[in-house]
């Protein structure tokens, strides 16, 4: 599986990663891609790259081994063109475990995940210096849309956001907002938002929760806001109205979770 890394700390990285990976892969006559932030420690035979968080993947049906050559070798041409430089080794997910003596604090919240729907290909379009300026406005519409409704930021994932709120309602009318709010930067985005226990330990947050709401996002379509029943069935006196979106298996994650979407 060819792989490609971009540093962010050494040139411009227009989608606010420190630094960030892509990995293409044909099988017949689809392609695997996966991709996401990662850290890099080291350099040199000693540099090692982790995954900062579970990488987004995505299965690209071409419908023929030939279009599928094609398009691999379109997409490794545009990472390369984007100043990626390719990277030999692999990409681990890094385990990390809390310093000695520090106490890890539990807590209930509603998670929200928000990314861009195509961003490679709208950055492409527009270039890196126009991108990076409708970046700029993209996450100050969305952080004015978290203070207003009181979410918490927790971090930024490239194109994405993930904060979390103390009440569903407000994640779910936070997100509507933002939706709305892209849309005059000529951006779609989808959302998803998972209600459930997270750990903090110093300034890191850890939890099955948070992997669940990745994954209900992955859900969603340009426009969408997608919920998990955990989220729906606290908010049983909301005005807000849900349709059922059907049951998912969400990928590793356990079991099958019923998923609605958000109708204004």
């Amino acid at each position: 599986m060819p792989k490609f890394l971009r540093i962010g700390i050494h040139q411009s990285n227009v989608s606010g990663y420190t630094s960030k990976a892509w990995c293409v892969r044909r099988v017949g006559s689809a392609i695997l891609l996966k991709w996401g932030a990662v850290e890099v420690h080291g350099a040199g035979d000693g540099r090692k790259v982790y995954w900062t968080r579970l990488p987004q993947e995505k299965t690209v049906r071409c419908g023929t081994a030939q279009r599928a050559q094609d398009y691999a070798k379109a997409a490794i041409a545009r990472r390369r063109n984007h100043r990626y430089e390719p990277l030999a080794g692999p990409i681990a997910i890094r385990r990390r475990s809390a310093p000695r003596g520090a106490e890890l604090e539990q807590a209930l919240a509603t998670i929200l995940f928000v990314d861009i729907v195509r961003s490679t290909e709208k950055a492409a379009k527009l270039g890196d210096a126009r991108w990076t300026q409708v970046m700029g406005h993209y996450y100050a519409a969305v952080r004015k849309e978290l203070k207003t409704l009181r979410g918490k930021e927790v971090v930024t994932t490239g194109d994405g956001l993930l904060a979390t709120f103390k009440a569903p309602a407000a994640g779910v009318i936070c997100a509507t907002a933002i939706r709305e709010a892209v849309r005059t930067l000529g951006l779609e985005i989808r959302v998803g938002l998972h209600a459930g226990e997270y750990k903090v330990s110093g300034g890191e947050v850890v939890g099955l929760a948070f992997h669940i709401g990745a994954r209900v996002a992955a859900k969603a379509r340009a426009g969408e806001v997608l919920v998990s029943s955990a989220v729906k069935d606290q908010m049983s006196q909301s005005k807000i109205r849900f349709r059922d979106h059907g049951v998912h298996q969400l990928k590793g994650v356990p079991e099958r979770w019923r998923l609605y979407r958000v109708e204004h």
